[in-house]
This record gives structure tokens, C-alpha cells and sequence, in this order.
């Protein structure tokens, strides 16, 4: 089963693909990045373009969105929440299942502590992965994160990893 991460937000949303079978394979990950200059709503198109491309390229079979549920700048809440609508909504169009988890349910499922550091988590991935080396940047590796938590909870894939 191929499931697509994704930790939301408008200048750059990050993903994580990963394959899910007799263990977790990375496929892929990285950065969907927006120009500043543009306005808002162009913004989220880019997204919405780029998400596509990710869906098309790998047809993943689920897809983990990390969710929002605490924010210190109501400035970043509601741009981040605008760009989850369009995972939410670009999901919805491609009838692609999603999965929601908060950041301690993804540390959790990755690094066995909903408090663990970002370094720990990032190493947690590593070598959950096999890859040769940490996945940067944050909002990458955080991608992967919420992936690992989906396939960790997943029903039916519990025998297989």
C-alpha cells in the first residue's frame, strides 16, 4: 500500500511517500514550495497543482494529513488550515482516503514518545526507512512522520510490517 504524508502549510508543504508491505519503504519526499509574491489563492493553486502531480506519479491508496489542533500565531493557523483544505479537497476529488494525526500520535507511532525531539524523530525515521541519512528538511521529515503513524494504524496492514 503506497500512502501519501503530508504536513500542510502555504509557503511550503511538505510530503512523504512511503510504501507499505513487508516493512516501510521511502519512495519520495520533499518540499511543495509557494513564491511569496503571489496572492493567496495562487498559492493554494500551486499546491493543489503540485499535489496532483505527487497523486499521479506514485496513485497512492491513502493519505495522512497531520492535523491542526493548537496554534500560538493565529496568523500561521489560518493559512496552514487554507492549504489543508486543499490537501483535504484534492484527496476528496481523487477519492483517495485520509487519515488524520495529530504531531504526538505521529512522535508516538515513529519514535514510541509523543514528546520526543524533532532530532530524535528525524533519526527515528532514518531508521524506520533505511535511508543513508536523516530526511531534511523539517517539514519533509514530518511528512514521513504522519505516513509512518498511518501505516502504523492502518487496518489490515498491522500483519505485514
Amino acid at each position: 500500500m503506497v500512502i501519501l504524508g503530508i504536513d500542510p502549510g502555504t509557503a511550503t508543504t511538505g510530503f512523504g511517500v512511503i510504501k507499505a508491505g513487508k516493512g516501510l519503504r521511502c519512495l519520495d519526499y520533499g518540499l511543495i514550495q509557494t513564491e511569496p509574491c503571489l496572492a493567496a489563492g495562487e498559492r493554494l493553486r500551486v499546491i493543489n497543482k503540485e499535489l496532483n502531480k505527487l497523486i499521479k506519479k506514485y496513485e497512492p491508496e491513502a493519505l495522512a494529513v497531520e492535523s491542526l489542533y493548537f496554534f500560538k500565531n493565529m496568523k500561521t493557523a489560518l493559512p496552514v488550515s487554507q492549504a489543508k483544505g486543499v490537501v483535504l479537497l484534492t484527496a476528496a476529488q481523487k477519492k483517495i482516503p485520509v487519515h488524520e494525526f495529530t504531531p504526538l500520535q505521529a512522535k508516538m507511532a515513529v519514535a514510541g514518545y509523543g514528546k520526543a525531539e524533532k532530532k530524535q524523530v528525524q533519526e527515528m525515521i532514518k531508521i524506520i526507512l533505511n535511508l543513508k541519512k536523516v530526511p531534511k528538511p523539517d517539514d519533509a521529515a514530518d511528512a514521513l512522520a504522519v505516513a509512518i503513524c498511518c501505516a502504523r494504524n492502518y487496518k489490515g496492514l498491522d500483519n505485514l510490517l
